[in-house]
């Protein structure tokens, strides 16, 4: 089993769209990442009516690594909703723009992090090539916090 199989594995154990509530809907959109020292931490996308709320599973997936281990750095990354990404469907495994722009928060290092593009082919991008000019590059190279 290469890591990307034990990755799917574990998100897609996270994928059962349950209503929680009347107003809360979850677990319709998975992910599973492999931190820098290689542990393997999953998340689960959680909505609800107001949208203050809301949590994609790419954040939630990170969330978990930082909380349980203190670990910031990510490897690798794959994300679904009911089936495993696909180049030839449009967005598919693709982090939104919030979670793109927290994982790159999250550390410069994950800039170089592989997002699974398509699943069967085992294509990945970088999350750089997402991100292409980003205004917190020069905070990074300068070590300012503001």
């Amino acid at each position: 089993m290469d890591i990307w199989q034990k990755l799917y594995e574990k998100a897609k154990a996270e994928y059962h769209p349950e209503d929680v509530s009347p107003f809360v809907y979850a677990h319709h959109v998975v992910c599973a990442l492999e931190s820098e020292n290689g542990d393997v931490y999953a998340g689960f996308c959680i909505e609800g009516c107001s949208g203050v709320m809301n949590l994609c599973a790419e954040r939630v997936a990170a969330l978990n690594m930082y909380v349980n281990s203190g670990q910031t750095v990510i490897k690798r990354l794959i994300a679904f909703r009911d089936a495993p990404p696909d180049e030839k469907v449009e967005g598919s495994g693709m982090p939104c723009g919030a979670c793109r722009e927290f994982l790159m928060q999250l550390s410069y290092k994950n800039r170089d992090m592989e997002i699974m593009v398509d699943y069967g082919k085992r294509k990945t991008i970088r999350l750089w090539k997402l991100m292409p000019s980003w205004w917190g590059d020069n905070r990074y190279k300068t070590g300012e916090d503001s």
